[in-house]
């Protein structure tokens, strides 16, 4: 994403110009824009005209709208972002109050201007869409026999991009060759898929997992065609295969390989296995049940109250869906929580609900926080804390 322009007063009211330029950066807008916002973008709209005999003709007609902002569909996969709304202001093809929905689209600019003005969440969103240490991208091959999930693991979501079945044969007693033959059809077939939708240009870790020794197969196979081909962009690549060990081929494997010691220490200064140590850390004290985790939305609040995921090892974990809410109120009540923490030293992830972090989050109802020190009843009613 590229910032084009940020015109913001201190009260947090103006507009944002961004232009984004590549598919993560769909992500980066849906998380930007909520109902009630103000969106600038160049639509295609179709207009009916009436001649002078009474007939009428209708033509499509490129046009910049501007939209009150009533819904918004993201679609992970395609990266596409539709955002539909009521027309808020009037041109020569439009008036006012008209619904329309815009598609947003990549080497396009948008202008965005918040209905309750730009807060500190929207504006880490803009800083983090728009550096571009932080776009690192990591390929992943969930595989058994048959059956292979191809990924890409970007800083905020992990994105299936294709999905591989195939029958192979068993092995049976004087045909293994016709097994050997459907697994070499079936790991050529993976490699094509990965090749078209993992861009290797830029070498980037590669994590091959499956039970048994498939994965390692199937590197072997990847390595010995590149060889023969002398496909120079898959040889460069060599050493940035990461072999490791999964339960199964299905895409839910994907969070055990994440939490593996031999990925996590290649890929150690990632935000994704910041975020997958955090939560582990977060279970285990929670096991200890030592009062310093804790989660729930007042139980969190109430040891932010307290200052205590602060300076010292505090840490807040919050979904980012909570700042997709369409409750003002609500938004305005974790932006809140956010900047108290930071003012107080401690560490705010805000985590993607397209990584495995994000869904287990989800799991604890959206917010949890590691303490710097131990407290007691925070779950208890105000009938509980009186007694």
């Amino acid at each position: 994403m590229r910032l084009i322009m940020q015109n913001i007063d201190r009260d947090g009211s103006g507009t944002v110009t961004l232009f984004p330029e590549e598919p993560e950066d769909m992500w980066h807008a849906y998380n930007l824009i909520r109902p009630a916002d103000l969106l600038r973008a160049s639509a295609l709209r179709r207009v009916t005209t009436e001649s002078s005999t009474g007939s009428t003709a209708s033509h499509r007609v490129h046009t910049t709208l501007l939209i009150r902002v009533t819904g918004i569909d993201f679609d992970s996969h395609a990266g596409q972002l539709h955002v539909s709304g009521r027309i808020a202001e009037e041109n020569k093809y439009v008036k006012i109050g008209q619904y329309h929905t815009l598609d947003l689209e990549l080497q396009r600019n948008f202008t965005l201007e918040k209905a309750e003005g730009w807060d500190s969440v929207a504006l880490d969103v803009v800083r983090d869409a728009c550096d571009p240490a932080k776009r690192a991208e990591v390929g992943a091959v969930v595989m058994q026999e048959g059956l292979a999930n191809i990924c890409l693991i970007t800083e905020h979501q992990t994105i299936l991009r294709q999905r591989v079945e195939m029958t192979i044969p068993r092995k049976r007693e004087g045909k293994a060759s016709d097994h050997d033959k459907g697994l070499a059809r079936f790991f050529q077939t993976v490699l094509d898929t990965m090749l078209r939708n993992i861009d290797l240009t830029n070498p980037k870790p590669i994590l091959l997992a499956s039970p048994g020794f498939t994965a390692s197969a199937f590197q072997k196979f990847t390595l010995e065609t590149a060889s023969l081909a002398n496909n120079k962009t898959l040889l460069q690549n060599r050493d940035n295969f990461i072999i490791v060990h999964s339960s199964s081929g299905h895409l839910h494997s994907l969070n055990e390989v994440l939490k593996s010691p031999e990925v996590l220490s290649r890929l150690k200064n990632t935000k994704y296995a910041r975020e997958t140590g955090l939560m582990d850390e977060f279970f285990t004290l929670l096991r200890k049940d030592e009062g310093r985790a804790w989660y729930g939305p007042n139980e969190v609040t109430k040891a932010v109250e307290k200052g205590a995921v602060g300076r010292g090892g505090g840490v807040l974990l919050i979904s980012n869906k909570l700042f997709r809410s369409q409750e003002i109120g609500e938004r305005r009540r974790w932006v809140g929580v956010v900047d108290r923490v930071k003012e107080e030293g401690g560490e705010v992830r805000v985590l993607s609900s397209e990584h495995e972090s994000g869904r287990r989050l989800e799991g604890l109802g959206g917010v949890a926080a590691i303490l710097t020190f131990p407290l007691e009843g925070l779950d208890e009613g105000e009938e509980g804390e009186e007694e």
